[in-house]
């Protein structure tokens, strides 16, 4: 079974980055394993991404304010809830999965999240904070068992 491993961030936004940092670390540890695809695009243009995988890992940035920065949380894709959006341009995970049904689009029927909880995610050319570079080993690491369980 194919599975993909998909980080999300924008390298020029300081946390926001924290995707693509673990696809840097996991290409070659899950070589064989899994398909490592970082990319900063984001809604409804992710989904050709997903086509022709059985499972899925998604890596990204959060800031909810209600953990630590360098917390990690888990998620199974079917959790998060749809929102009222404004244009397609703001649509999140729930909408492309809608979209992907509506089309008859075939996609991976296990999908997990793992987002990290961020503090900066607006400075432009900023460094991570510390608590989040920190926390990148644990996210690798948490990613890779993930792959190995399944």
């Amino acid at each position: 079974m194919k599975t993909l491993v998909l980080g999300l961030g924008n390298d020029l936004l300081a946390d926001d980055a924290i995707g693509l940092l673990a696809v840097d670390e996991l290409e070659n540890r899950l070589a064989g394993r899994a398909d490592v695809v970082g990319t900063s695009r984001h809604g409804l243009a992710l989904l050709e991404f997903f086509v022709g995988y059985h499972r899925a890992i998604v890596m990204d940035s959060v800031r909810t304010l209600r953990h630590a920065p360098g917390t990690i949380i888990e998620l199974e894709g079917g959790a998060l809830r749809p929102v009222r959006i404004a244009s397609p341009h703001f649509a999140g995970w729930p909408e492309m999965l809608h979209l992907a049904h509506e089309l008859g689009i075939t996609f991976p029927p296990r999908v997990r999240i793992f987002a990290m909880e961020v503090a900066d995610t607006s400075t432009i050319g900023g460094s991570m904070t510390p608590a989040v570079r920190r926390a990148l080993p644990e996210l690798c690491a948490r990613v890779c068992q993930a792959v190995d369980q399944w």
